[in-house]
């Protein structure tokens, strides 16, 4: 009987493998020199963990159990409500700003599609402590360097910014009340995801006024900053935007950002600065988002502490790439330095070791120097260890013949077919460098 992988999850074979290493890599790379430190937590937690953040409604998107010992577990869907709970634990010991960064495995109980699937990786950046707006520039700013370090440039993709600040004094403005923000934020933020109908639909039936609808309407319609303050006047959130398009400017990434109001995020707990990257053709959802989130820590039973950060899953971001041509398994597959072949005919040299013999202590030591080294389990002819090792994707190969009886070992480059004679001892001390 043959047993299919689960719906929404993904098989890795190894050209799959290199393409989630090269992506993985390259999200820590770029977090490590930004001066991010990496963390990760357990992929089980208490289910009111994320009913805290997100009410019971969650639990409907999650995959949850009962252990033995009758507890309410999940696998988590998202790493934040974690750092958070990390955070908390031994917030009186770590240094501020918490500059984190984690790479992990998460699962959502939905219907997978086109860039969303039921397991994933997100790249997470986050700092905790900093309430600057220096701290969304450099959040934003790492997020570019690494998109701008695999090859996405500016024509390929656009930072969406706004701020939840804003949106929530412009709403007051309008005159909807607090209480029904939270429900119209997460309306708005379907706006660019819904027929123009349904949205319309949406939002007569949360806020019942023709007139507060009109100019909700009219608002998200606006394309800068300036226009917003000619229609509601100077809101205080405006400086720090500006402010932080400057630091942007400044880093060297200003053709990479354009405000645009109608970047809401969904969840309630965002409080700040929000952003979102989009490829330019907008023909994918969201590649990463994330933002300001100031009362995260407090909700979960620590002190009030600012934060911003971001999540960047690894599934709308290999489309893209794909799409560009920025992915080349070929290239992303390291193969074999060394593919150490040897020819069976020959029954032993002088101190009675077989071409087999040598060619294991060779790959041993080779090894050792950190080499990727393989020779053959088939006793076969060196034709076919030579094929072999071209579909080893082997960069070289070393043969061992009869030149060994002078200790003399044959490398051919399998890209060229160059070969060349070197003495053994020569060629480890060459490797061993």
């Amino acid at each position: 009987m043959k047993i299919p992988q689960v719906k929404g999850t993904r098989d890795f074979y190894p050209p799959q493998m290199a393409v989630r290493n090269w992506i993985i890599d390259g999200w820590k790379r770029v977090s490590l020199r930004n001066g991010f430190e990496e963390y990760d937590g357990p992929i089980l937690e208490h289910l009111k963990m994320y009913q805290v953040k997100s009410g019971d409604e969650i639990v409907e998107q999650l995959f949850s159990l009962q252990d033995r010992g009758g507890r309410e577990l999940a696998i988590r869907p998202e790493i934040t409500p974690t750092l958070a709970r990390m955070v908390n634990q031994q917030i009186n010991s770590l240094p501020r700003p918490i500059k984190w960064f984690s790479v992990p495995r998460l699962c959502r109980a939905e219907r997978p599609q086109k860039g969303r699937l039921r397991e994933f990786f997100q790249w997470n950046i986050d700092i905790i402590g900093e309430d600057d707006v220096r701290a969304d520039a450099d959040v934003i700013f790492t997020t570019v360097d690494y998109l701008r370090d695999i090859g996405l440039t500016a024509n390929d993709i656009v930072v969406k910014i706004s701020s939840r600040r804003m949106l929530a004094a412009v709403l007051k403005e309008i005159g909807v009340s607090e209480g029904s923000l939270d429900s119209l934020y997460a309306v708005l933020d379907k706006k660019n995801k819904l027929p123009g109908e349904t949205f319309e639909k949406m939002l007569d039936e949360l806020l019942r006024d023709s007139g507060m609808v009109s100019k909700v309407r009219a608002f998200m319609e606006l394309e800068n900053i300036q226009q917003i303050e000619h229609m509601f006047g100077r809101q205080e959130a405006f400086n720090e935007l500006v402010g932080l398009m400057k630091l942007l400017n400044s880093m060297g990434i200003g053709d990479y950002y354009r405000f645009d109001q109608g970047i809401v995020r969904g969840l309630a707990y965002y409080t700040g600065i929000v952003f979102e990257i989009y490829d330019k053709a907008s023909e994918l959802r969201a590649i990463c988002g994330g933002g300001r989130y100031d009362n995260l820590l407090k909700d979960f039973g620590g002190p009030a502490i600012s934060a911003t950060g971001m999540g960047m899953g690894d599934c709308v971001l290999e489309i893209l790439l794909r799409e560009k041509g920025l992915l080349d398994v070929t290239e992303l597959e390291k193969g074999l330095d060394y593919f150490i072949a040897y020819v069976p005919t020959i029954v032993s040299f002088e101190d009675n070791r077989t071409p087999l013999s040598v060619a294991v202590e060779l790959a041993a030591e080779l090894r050792r120097m950190d080499k990727r080294v393989d020779v053959s389990y088939r006793l076969t002819g060196l034709g076919k260890q030579l094929k072999e090792a071209a579909g080893r994707n082997a960069k070289n190969c070393i043969i061992i013949g009869d030149e060994f009886r002078e200790r003399k070992l044959v490398v051919k480059d399998m890209a060229t077919g160059e070969q060349e004679v070197v003495d053994y001892d020569e060629f480890l001390g060459r490797c061993d460098e």
